[in-house]
């Protein structure tokens, strides 16, 4: 079920969601830094967010490199063709949720459970944002084989498959 009628934006809605996620990230971390959020900062604990602010960077970064360098999802999609293997056999958006991750990452060194409540915001957006933009698409690009697909595979969240 192909249709050459219904364009996807070269970059999706990308752009929007990491400038506006980099954007509240910095803020966050800036009203942290001025004493703004001193309620929610955590002393004792801080070496535990910062250890699981390297992991999320870390994963961040991996789901990165395997969907656009080693898998090409540029040059898969110029090619029409969907990807279920690797990183895409785990979730769905791994560009998106790389960056989802990565942002954590930056918030947890921050070691402020306030700012703990962007990413969730994060995840709500970037959940609406793809139901009402490029889901549509692939599922007018690839038709069954895209719903069969997001059955097995989360949108956001890498997990295994069902």
């Amino acid at each position: 079920m192909r249709s050459d009628d219904f364009k996807m934006p070269a970059f999706g809605v990308g752009p929007i969601y990491v400038l506006s996620c980099l954007f509240l990230t910095t803020l966050g971390i800036m009203f942290r830094d001025k004493g703004f959020l001193s309620a929610g900062q955590m002393e004792w604990e801080r070496l535990i967010f910062v250890a699981f602010g390297i992991l999320f960077l870390f994963g961040g970064m991996y789901l990165w490199i395997h969907a656009v360098i080693l898998q090409r999802i540029n040059e898969k999609v110029r090619e029409r063709k969907l990807l279920t293997t690797g990183v895409y056999g785990y979730v769905r958006n791994p560009v998106y949720s790389a960056f989802l991750f990565i942002f954590t990452g930056a918030l947890l060194f921050a070691a402020n459970y306030l700012l703990l409540l962007l990413p969730i915001l994060f995840w709500a957006t970037l959940t609406l944002l793809m139901k009402q933009t490029e889901e549509k698409w692939l599922f007018r690009q690839f038709g069954e084989e895209y719903l069969t697909y997001s059955r097995k595979v989360n949108r956001v969240i890498p997990w295994f498959p069902k």
